[in-house]
């Protein structure tokens, strides 16, 4: 499965639908916690700060240092368990790493995928205002028909929703996968989904998840 971000590809990235980078030269940008709420609403991603995309979408760090570092993750953690500013923390320290590139230093901070009875994540204490979905390298504040459609599904997990430890991910069918994918492509042409590889994909539309017992994708 493809990593989110590896930094011996940083001068390869360019900003997409799992990727966003932020400056954050003065401190946590405000609009970095719609990418949190688009990002855990969708299907997760990677909020870099101390970079900035350049008019040839190439990145370029913006001078973080050490110093810059330590506050921003103390206001970080702060805000993350502030419920006025988000209704749910979604990360461990696992989940935020820093680096250094170009005597620089970037923070790059994975947001998982929110589970169904998670969903919305929203900010601002806001549920109809404050939730948003990712679509391509964007953030799009959720209809409230979205919001209840969300609502909607927050329900227990379903006998079809488990993991099954003994299912490799090689168990499953190649050529089945191909096939409902060529589907999706042919309903939904253009969706970001078509990127994700197929292990991403799986995990993506439920077919597969981390199992609690290995750490493993498997399927469900």
């Amino acid at each position: 499965m493809e990593k989110l971000f590896d930094i011996t590809k940083f001068d390869s990235y360019k900003e997409d639908n799992r990727r966003e980078v932020k400056k954050a030269n003065g401190g946590l940008p405000n609009d970095m916690w719609e990418t949190y709420s688009a990002y855990a609403n969708t299907y997760g991603g990677v909020i870099i700060l101390g970079v900035r995309e350049q008019s040839d979408k190439h990145w370029k760090t913006t001078g973080l240092k050490v110093a810059d570092k330590e506050k921003l993750l103390d206001n970080l953690w702060n805000m993350l368990h502030n419920p006025q500013k988000v209704n749910i923390n979604l990360l461990s320290e696992a989940n935020v790493e820093t680096y250094e590139v170009d005597a620089d230093i970037i923070i790059v901070i994975e947001v998982p995928m929110a589970k169904r009875s998670q969903k919305p994540v929203y900010i601002n204490n806001d549920m109809f205002n404050g939730t948003y979905r990712r679509t391509n390298s964007g953030d799009y504040k959720c209809t409230r028909l979205q919001v209840k459609a969300m609502l909607r599904d927050q329900t227990e997990n379903t006998v079809d929703m488990d993991v099954l430890d003994d299912a490799e991910m090689s168990d499953l069918n190649s050529e089945t996968i191909q096939g409902y994918r060529n589907r999706h492509r042919i309903l939904k042409t253009g969706h970001p989904f078509e990127r994700l590889d197929d292990a991403e994909y799986l995990r993506s539309i439920g077919a597969a998840a981390i199992s609690k017992e290995d750490k493993q994708l498997q399927a469900c």
